[in-house]
């Protein structure tokens, strides 16, 4: 495996591959790997011959009051795990390497109808800071495949759509989320958790989880009132629940009864760290 850390390093080692025929697979990742992040790499490895892990803590996806300088950086130990896979390459820029004129110069990338939902009203902006960096990682790497977790879901969908919108030539692939033994999904900001938080913030998966099953056992329930219910059971947890929406999987619409097809997404502070969650629901009607 070898580590690059300018996009000529990058390319030339792409240019290589591509003379043999290989086919190139890219795993964009903000480090601090995890369970999750190294089951996209498995993956990866799976489907292509030259695997690629970006590993670039992202400034333009942090707003002013976030947590940029706090990102947990655990390079050395990222990459013994991705050695331990067979990682072919890991694309480890400085932000200057990225965005040589600057943070406020650089051109912006809007995905609106999908990046103003949800997590986009808290944190406005961030999906901007998103679509740019994938956007550059993609024409740099010209990827075959580039692969996305479920737990960031909002951002898969705003992907996907900024792949189809701006013909990418690529296919986009999610792999499932990982959770932790209590259902809490796996995220680099448990690490900002003790023990007993990360107990008390099971309370999320478990309320995604009551929730679908009550989709699933009524018929035409009224879906405000069970968003309601549920972000009641999340704030009796102790957490600050900032939205609990039962969505259209693939516009992240509000969703109606009438639907056999839903994404049940949240989020939720617990002290100062911000936690994610969603799941899948089909229902044959």
């Amino acid at each position: 495996m070898q580590i690059y850390r300018t996009i000529a390093e990058l390319q030339q080692a792409l240019f290589t591959a591509r003379q043999q025929n290989f086919s190139v697979a890219l795993v964009p990742t903000m480090g601090n790997l995890h369970e999750g992040h190294l089951a996209l790499v498995k993956q990866a490895k799976t489907d292509c011959d030259f695997v690629i892990t970006s590993i670039f803590v992202n400034p333009t996806q942090f707003g002013p009051n976030e947590d940029l300088n706090a990102y947990p950086r655990t390079f050395d130990e990222d990459i013994s795990a991705l050695h331990g896979l067979a990682c072919d390459a890991v694309f480890a820029p400085e932000v200057d390497e990225i965005y040589p004129d600057g943070l406020k110069l650089e051109t912006r990338v809007s995905v609106p109808s999908l990046a103003r939902l949800l997590c986009g009203t808290s944190r406005p902006g961030h999906f901007d800071g998103v679509c740019a960096v994938v956007s550059k990682l993609f024409n740099l790497c010209s990827p075959d495949k580039a692969y996305f977790g479920e737990k960031d879901y909002q951002q898969l969908c705003i992907i996907r759509r900024l792949v189809r919108d701006l013909n990418f030539p690529l296919e986009i692939i999610s792999v499932q989320t990982h959770r932790e033994a209590s259902g809490l999904a796996m995220s680099s900001r448990n690490n900002y958790l003790s023990e007993d938080q990360k107990q008390q913030a099971a309370v999320i998966f478990r309320t995604l989880e009551q929730s679908a099953e009550t989709l699933r056992e009524i018929q035409m329930p009224d879906l405000r009132s069970l968003e309601e219910i549920a972000l009641g059971k999340i704030q009796a947890a102790g957490l600050r629940p900032e939205y609990f929406a039962i969505c259209n999987p693939d516009t992240l619409q509000p969703a109606h009864s009438i639907d056999q097809h839903f994404r049940l997404l949240t989020a939720a502070r617990l002290g100062q760290t911000r936690l994610i969650d969603n799941i899948g629901v089909n229902i044959s009607k």
